[in-house]
């Protein structure tokens, strides 16, 4: 077909140009009054967010006790020191297999109670979503402190374990060398337990509700439909959790800090008590050292970060496509 020459003549349309909105200093000299009720949270996280992190930067590189207005620069031999102390590397390995248990523990737990409490057929839903969530809301200082008395061998639960005939005889869980580190993983999935299961829930709502009626149709059962038709369209928010949750692995201070102090003899020290520990409770307090510890764990923690970001950006593009 040959194109006439009106059409070789016709005037292109051009869609029009969007228009640039004013630049950011102009911005700021109208609407000036809306940043300064911003200026206490901006100079706040700038005193105890952004400056603590870059001077931690700073001191790593010092022999400083904390006593004199300045330290000693030193390199890199505060991280050389590290490389070859045992107590970091066991806090190291202490942080490790504490997230190697806790996360697939909290993203398995609340996954399965998710779908449950998402099942038409489960009564009282709402009351248990409230119950595990409960916990999410208490400090985890004040969570640790309970769990001190509760796995005392005196308390409840050693005494029912002991009663049921799992034990021999009473053990104080948080206090013993062999259970300490794993007394503090189950507090620490019991406590973040329902935020988790909050994830899944709002997962499972996307799952469109013609996929599991015609699922039932084509006669799978309830673990074939999970499997081959839900856990499929699943996989992105997997990712997304898992991913937050070792994040979040990583900030246990608060609650082993009070529930096992690091003990006994290091057994369930991680690196934030290894940290805090080096800097103010050594009889010579250490913060050059405790700083360069301090930016190993930060850098490991980013690594994680940039996963997650990675992981969130994939599935995003997993969804999209499906």
């Amino acid at each position: 077909m040959t194109t006439t020459t009106h059409e070789r003549e016709r005037p292109r349309i051009e869609a029009p140009r969007a228009e640039r909105g004013p630049g950011w200093a102009r911005r700021l000299r109208k609407d000036w009054w809306i940043y300064l009720f911003l200026l206490p949270t901006i100079l706040g996280y700038g005193a105890y967010t952004v400056y603590p992190l870059l001077a931690s930067w700073w001191f790593a590189f010092l022999d400083w006790p904390g006593f004199a207005d300045v330290g000693t620069f030193v390199g890199f031999e505060n991280f050389a020191r590290l490389l070859e102390d045992d107590l970091f590397w066991n806090a190291f390995w202490n942080s490790i297999v504490f997230l190697v248990i806790a996360v697939p523990l909290r993203v398995g737990l609340a996954l399965g109670l998710a779908i449950v409490l998402n099942s038409k057929k489960t009564p009282f839903k709402g009351f248990f979503r409230t119950l595990f969530f409960l916990p999410v809301v208490t400090t985890g200082a004040i969570v640790g402190v309970v769990f001190t008395l509760l796995l005392d061998a005196s308390g409840p639960i050693s005494v029912s374990m002991v009663w049921a005939g799992l034990i021999d005889s009473p053990a104080n869980f948080a206090a013993d060398a062999g259970t300490s580190l794993y007394a503090g993983i189950a507090v620490w999935v019991w406590k973040w337990l329902g935020i988790t299961l909050i994830y899944w829930l709002a997962a499972l709502q996307t799952v469109p509700q013609g996929v599991h009626e015609a699922a039932m149709i084509d006669g799978a059962g309830a673990w074939a439909e999970f499997r081959h038709v839900t856990m499929p369209l699943l996989v992105p928010f997997l990712v997304i959790i898992t991913l937050i949750d070792t994040v979040a692995a990583f900030n246990v201070f608060d609650l082993m800090q009070t529930l096992t102090g690091g003990g006994p003899s290091f057994s369930s020290e991680v690196i934030e008590i290894f940290i805090f520990r080096t800097a103010f409770q050594a009889n010579v307090p250490q913060l050059g050292y405790a700083s360069a510890a301090a930016v190993l764990f930060g850098v490991l923690t980013v690594l994680f970060a940039i996963a997650q970001a990675l992981g969130m950006r994939w599935a995003r593009g997993r969804m999209g496509t499906s």
